[in-house]
């Protein structure tokens, strides 16, 4: 069937495959239309055998389930949200298709405290005069769960971009509407005022600007209205956010279809809709048919019920051709494959059909393709004597396996450059810099710095240290140190030093040897930060010998006023002989650290008793530890968390 908008656009409202993506109201890889079908990929895969790939990380999902299900108290867990991105890392080539990025949220639920509360809050106003905050929402309003992702239809700036979006409402039978706004800037949703904030600069947005000859010289925010009415996609509009005169000039890459609604009758700036310049659909979109399976996380109702299935229509799914509507930033303003349409999604509900319609519930501002960037340590960061017998890896902690790194050095010497470009050996002090492309051919996208130093009175000894880690506790802000050395019976004391912010090092305790032991021996140190440190400390073990002579240990960086994020680290990445594993824990507790390769055979399991705040963990590997990717994973609280490292040889 096809259906003719107020503005003239159309939309497919059958099952359609658009760049190996099935637009059919199911969550099913390999699995379309109704049927088995090997090759189309989809949000989830429960299974089907084929192809096809599923785009959401599942990550974690059975043990969310298990927690809605087994938990003595389940309604405070089934309100919390959940957010899952890209099964895959950002501006990952899949199948041939460049995959940008993807997500899935699971709303508040209930008393939801995302909701547009001042009863005025319509779409053209600026986010800075809406009002938010904690109140029960109509169902047919109600979002209980949001899925977007964005690829392109080959690997190549001349194959199409599509976005693919899909929204479930608790309510299945009124009329119901929603809106996909899409935003330039960095805007995001302050809980405690309920205001938001980083908006853009024209009237709340980002405006889109043309010149004489109507080509676009800068993108502006986005938005998709979708409606639904008598259980049918009857209209999905595009608008942009123009200044009202551009509306005076023919676009060279799309056409004005009639609508402009601001703020008030008369505003400057509003939503301007558009259509693109060639005919035919470039909307699709269609409802869920009855018990269709709703995926891994299932789904959680208004009333915090949990159901397996969606009910007819419960879920909406719709894509759009960014590149037919003249929305695709390398067609529009040239520039490099890994190009973005935007930067935060915001989606909502309406009153009604009206666009200026009444705002009723919203999911906070999302960030969307933010690839990690280049963050770089150094196994040996200072130089230890005169002699240049010395090396020191230099490697990226955080690699993106599409981005490729690229080296240079200001007055130092580089040796070695590892294929995968993640790492360098060294073999002189010198300013060492990484430059990161997400993708091959792609514009600079992250640049880091490291210093080498060398420091000539210290000289390297028989004695040395096998580890150096410790943990922070921020309640008490209390930094608790440990250290193993081999050949003990060589070392007389320890002296442990500290530097604010990269600043120099400066002594804060001593701690004598044991001397009773020869072979091994380990220790410990307790330091109290002080309320004037800055935002991260460094910490390091400088081990004096019975001769006088000394060596210093690895230099340990801790956080001390960063915002405390539950999750866990692996350093350096990628590992060579031993890695340090860092797990931030929101309470003292037991924990199991599970480590597997990507076939899922185990390598690791550590039981380890976690302190609240930052727990260090150094682990050698051996021949369990072949080439290759691996992923951590650490259970606390029942919520989970991974981290995915390389091992080299």
């Amino acid at each position: 069937m096809v259906f003719v908008s107020t503005v003239g656009s159309s939309q497919i409202t059958t099952p359609i495959i658009k760049a190996a993506f099935g637009v059919d109201a199911d969550l099913r890889a390999n699995y379309f239309n109704g049927f088995v079908q090997s090759g189309n990929d989809d949000w989830f895969n429960n299974g089907t055998a084929g192809t096809g790939n599923f785009v959401i990380d599942t990550t974690g999902a059975a043990a969310v389930v298990a927690s809605y299900l087994s938990d003595a108290s389940p309604w405070p867990i089934r309100m919390t949200p959940v957010y899952r991105s890209m099964s895959r890392p950002k501006f990952t080539v899949v199948n041939n298709r460049l995959w940008l990025d993807a997500i899935f949220v699971r709303d508040h639920h209930g008393n939801d405290s995302s909701v547009f509360t001042a009863g005025s809050d319509k779409n053209g106003m600026s986010p800075a005069d809406w009002t938010g905050g904690i109140q029960g929402i109509p169902d047919k309003n109600d979002i209980l769960d949001v899925f977007m992702h964005v690829r392109r239809a080959g690997p190549t700036t001349t194959d199409s971009l599509w976005m693919f979006g899909g929204i479930s409402l608790d309510n299945t039978t009124g009329n119901r509407y929603f809106d996909f706004e899409m935003y330039q800037t960095d805007i995001y949703y302050d809980v405690p005022t309920g205001k938001f904030y980083g908006y853009g600069p024209d009237a709340g947005h980002t405006s889109w600007q043309l010149d004489a000859a109507g080509n676009v010289t800068k993108a502006g925010d986005i938005i998709f209205t979708g409606q639904y009415q008598s259980s049918t996609l009857t209209n999905i509009e595009a608008r942009i956010w123009v200044h009202q005169s551009m509306l005076a000039i023919t676009p060279a890459q799309f056409n004005w279809s009639g609508q402009f609604d601001g703020a008030t009758t008369g505003a400057v700036y509003g939503y301007a809709s558009i259509l693109p310049k060639t005919a035919g659909a470039f909307y699709t979109g269609l409802g869920s048919g009855n018990n269709t399976w709703a995926g891994p996380f299932q789904l959680v109702l208004q009333d915090n019920s949990l159901a397996v299935n969606y009910t007819k229509d419960q879920f909406m799914e719709f894509s759009v051709n960014l590149s037919k509507l003249g929305l695709d930033p390398v067609s529009l303003l040239g520039g490099d494959v890994c190009g973005t349409p935007f930067n935060r999604l915001v989606v909502k509900t309406r009153a009604s059909s009206s666009f200026t319609s009444e705002l009723k519930d919203f999911i906070a501002p999302i960030n969307l393709f933010l690839a990690p960037r280049a963050n770089l340590a150094a196994e040996v960061p200072i130089f230890c004597g005169m002699a240049d017998t010395i090396t020191s890896v230099i490697a990226v902690q955080n690699p993106h396996p599409s981005s490729v790194y690229t080296w240079e050095t200001i007055g130092g010497n580089i040796i070695y450059t590892d294929p995968t470009g993640m790492w360098i050996e060294v073999n002189q002090p010198g300013t060492y810099i990484v430059t990161q492309r997400l993708m091959a051919g792609c514009n600079p996208y992250a640049t880091d710095t490291i210093i080498i130093t060398r420091d000539t009175t210290c000289n390297v000894l028989a004695a040395r240290f096998q580890s150096f880690s410790g943990t922070y506790s921020s309640g008490n802000r209390k930094a608790d140190l440990n250290w193993v050395i081999q050949n003990n019976s060589l070392a007389k004391s320890f002296v442990v030093e500290v530097s604010n912010d990269g600043g120099m090092f400066t002594e804060i305790g001593t701690v004598s040897a044991k001397t009773e032991l020869h072979d091994q021996a380990a220790y410990g140190f307790t330091y109290i930060v002080p309320l004037t440190t800055a935002s991260y400390i460094d910490f390091r073990i400088k081990m004096i010998n019975d001769d006088g002579s000394y060596t210093y240990s690895r230099v340990l960086r801790t956080n001390v006023k960063q915002a405390f994020k539950p999750g866990i680290t692996i350093a350096p990445n990628p590992v060579r002989e031993k890695f340090q594993v860092t797990i931030n824990s929101p309470s003292d507790t037991q924990a199991k650290i599970l480590f597997f390769d990507m076939q899922g055979r185990s390598v690791m399991i550590m039981n380890e008793t976690l302190r609240k705040g930052m727990n260090v963990f150094t682990i050698p590997t051996n021949t369990n530890w072949r080439p290759g990717m691996y992923n951590a994973l650490v259970q606390i609280n029942q919520e989970t968390f991974t981290s995915r490292f390389v091992v080299l040889e």
